[in-house]
């Protein structure tokens, strides 16, 4: 008489061999599980609460599981209820209405603070070095690009990039902009 082979009988069968403890089967199958239960979440920290989640109750219930081969379609269906229950479970903000309410915009600021914040920048603006008013005229009055500014002026665009950096500079450091920020 021959003796059994040792090997699996079928093809296929070694994907779900038998696993002797709950740490050995989550070592093993824990990175696949993880991919399902992010595809059905959107956020991967989500994912990993599910799926810890969907484990403990796999553990729960692992001595009365007589198929270790059918194991990951046991988590997975775990998953998936844990997660309609969680969906069932999420709180709705939204209400139906008769009429659609107005958002509540920001106030308007108040046209003499907008004029004296204009008023104080443009002072600042013209305490400038010639070239650097150029620069920052051109760039954040007129919207140009830093390739358009250096073109205008005739200058590299790293001499816009460094000289527009020197103007902002002094702009933070004039005291009569220090009540803006």
């Amino acid at each position: 008489m021959t003796p059994p082979p040792s090997g699996p009988v079928c093809a296929g069968a070694s994907q779900y061999a038998s696993f002797p403890t709950f740490t050995s089967y989550v070592r093993a199958r824990g990175p696949v599980l993880l991919r399902t239960a992010r595809s059905l979440t959107a956020n991967p920290s989500d994912a990993e609460d599910l799926l810890q989640t969907a484990l403990a109750k796999t553990f729960m219930a692992w001595e009365r599981i007589e198929d270790h081969r059918a194991l990951d379609g046991y988590v997975r269906r775990a998953l998936l209820n844990t997660r309609t229950s969680q969906w069932r479970k999420r709180k709705v903000d939204e209400f139906v209405c008769e009429e659609l309410p107005e958002p509540a915009g920001l106030p308007e600021p108040d046209p003499a603070e907008r004029q004296a914040l204009h008023d104080a920048m443009w002072r600042a603006v013209l305490k400038l070095p010639e070239r650097q008013r150029q620069m920052v005229v051109l760039r954040y009055y007129e919207d140009l690009s830093e390739a358009q500014t250096a073109e205008v002026l005739g200058v590299s665009v790293g001499t816009v990039k460094s000289a527009v950096s020197r103007a902002l500079g002094k702009l933070r450091e004039d005291p009569e902009l220090t009540p803006v920020r």
